[in-house]
């Protein structure tokens, strides 16, 4: 198992269990002493966990709200060392004066958290927490269109951030999303979200989907967009390249982030 993946199984258990030790880490994933502890001290780079005698815990603030905290919160800590190097890689497209679109979801927090340093930016969002993250540029503008608000992805959704959208002309539009296949494109996992993400797409001169290598060959319940309305998809090199020279021919220009060897010599 790649550390990617164990740092997720960790994640999953530190929000079952509050607490790990390290010794029962090592027995569950057959790796050594020091592999556990690069993992936790990634873990508490992320501000997920505070390392004690022999283990960790979660911090406190995720522990008090464990019972609620949003889905999206939980898939942000998913994978995220991949997502942050996609989400540093999408937000080097972006240059000072442009106006961005972000839409709601974990690895576009992550272009969000990336354009901190981007100067005279305005930025149009529908996701409450990439809105947050937003404003720790003190030179960004941040729109945060309305409507219903979806709790699970803390996005707000409906007719009325579909008319708002309609007021954009946006240099770049940054989308997640929820599966990727062929034969469907590009989709997501919720009817209402899938249609603000066209409006989106209406309103970007250029199309930017970020995904993860866990959204490939996975769909969704509904398609927002074929791979002919995209320009450009930001990924990583866990992705199998067989699928990435597939949407290449569709005419979608693929950039990949190398990630893996990265990850694979964390292992060594």
């Amino acid at each position: 198992m790649i550390a990617i993946h164990r740092r997720t199984k960790i994640k999953e258990i530190l929000f079952q269990e509050r607490s790990v030790k390290v010794a029962d880490l090592v027995k569950e994933f057959n790796v050594s002493e020091e592999t556990i502890r690069r993992d936790l001290n990634q873990l508490e780079q992320e501000g997920i966990i505070q390392k004690n005698y022999g283990g960790a815990i979660l911090v406190e603030e995720l522990q008090n709200n464990s019972q609620i905290i949003p889905p999206v919160e939980q898939r942000r800590f998913q994978f995220y060392e991949e997502k942050d190097a996609i989400g540093k890689m999408a937000a080097s497209l972006v240059e000072g004066n442009q106006i961005v679109i972000l839409d709601a979801g974990s690895t576009t927090w992550c272009v969000a958290r990336h354009l901190r340093n981007v100067p005279e930016l305005m930025v149009v969002t529908n996701g409450t927490d990439v809105a947050e993250e937003s404003s720790q540029n003190e030179d960004a503008s941040v729109f945060v269109i309305g409507g219903k608000l979806i709790k699970k992805s803390m996005s707000l959704v409906g007719p009325q951030a579909e008319l708002e959208l309609q007021k954009y002309n946006a240099d770049f539009s940054f989308l997640g999303a929820s599966g990727i296949t062929m034969r469907k494109g590009f989709t997501s996992s919720d009817l209402y979200e899938a249609e603000v993400k066209r409006a989106m797409i209406s309103a970007g001169q250029k199309i930017v989907i970020v995904a993860d290598h866990s959204k490939f060959e996975r769909q969704g319940l509904i398609s927002f967009s074929s791979f002919q309305d995209v320009d450009i998809l930001v990924t990583s090199d866990l992705v199998e390249p067989s699928i990435l020279d597939e949407i290449r021919q569709c005419g979608v220009q693929v950039i990949v982030c190398p990630v893996k060897e990265l990850i694979l010599n964390e292992d060594e």
